[in-house]
């Protein structure tokens, strides 16, 4: 690998952590309870909406610019895991698109609607916790992922405690069709906070991890 192209995979790598960090910064935000108080429903749902729209940025570039390959006759078993952990993880984010932004489109027709500040929906979490799985399976023999490097066990396990959470808030932000509240109002808050302060934490040191020199391999 050339140095220009060890230098391009640096900063495409350094743009995947810096979008997961600021991705994870906003739904911590949104799901912050004095911030609803403050700005309102809209805000929140604008700023839960532009979070989601970081991640798949960062799924984007971690799935097909970081020198991930697509499973094939020879691949090793570390690098399929990791390849569908990345995919999968794409289409989680994908479907926090579309359910965050429903969640603005109702927040802005009627702000006082129970939910207007949107909560992990169960297809999404439940996308990030298989991504989560696969990746602990491909992190299990490191030294034969396409870069030992762009996965770690502490961000990879981060990764999966986050993932857990943000399905307890799915299942905590049901709304019961006879009262009209959330199962656990307090489960949908806490779980949003904790899992977006996980994926922060993983996605900052990651971005350590990328700083101090790790960059893909040719195989």
């Amino acid at each position: 690998m050339t140095t220009r192209t060890q230098s391009a995979a640096a900063r495409r790598l350094r743009r995947e952590a810096w979008g997961f960090a600021a991705g994870s910064l906003c739904f911590l935000v949104g799901a912050f309870p004095p911030y609803l108080e403050l700005v309102g429903p809209v805000p929140v749902g604008v700023t839960f909406f532009v979070g989601s729209l970081l991640f798949t940025a960062a799924a984007v570039i971690q799935l097909a610019l970081s020198g991930r390959r697509p499973p094939r006759r020879g691949t090793e078993p570390a690098d399929r895991w990791d390849w569908w952990a990345a995919a999968v993880q794409l289409v989680g984010t994908l479907l926090f698109n579309v359910s965050t932004g429903v969640a603005l489109t109702a927040a802005v027709a009627d702000p006082d609607r129970v939910g207007a500040g949107w909560r992990p929906d169960a297809y999404g979490s439940a996308a990030f916790l298989v991504a989560s799985a696969a990746a602990l399976v491909a992190v299990r023999d490191r030294g034969s992922l396409w870069d030992r490097d762009a996965r770690t066990w502490h961000g990879t396990w981060l990764n999966m405690v986050g993932s857990v959470a943000f399905a307890a808030s799915a299942v905590g932000a049901y709304v019961e069709p006879g009262t009209g509240t959330y199962l656990s109002p307090w489960w949908s808050t806490a779980g949003t906070m904790a899992g977006a302060a996980c994926f922060l934490a993983a996605a900052l040191l990651s971005r350590r991890t990328v700083e101090v020199g790790a960059v893909p391999s040719t195989r």
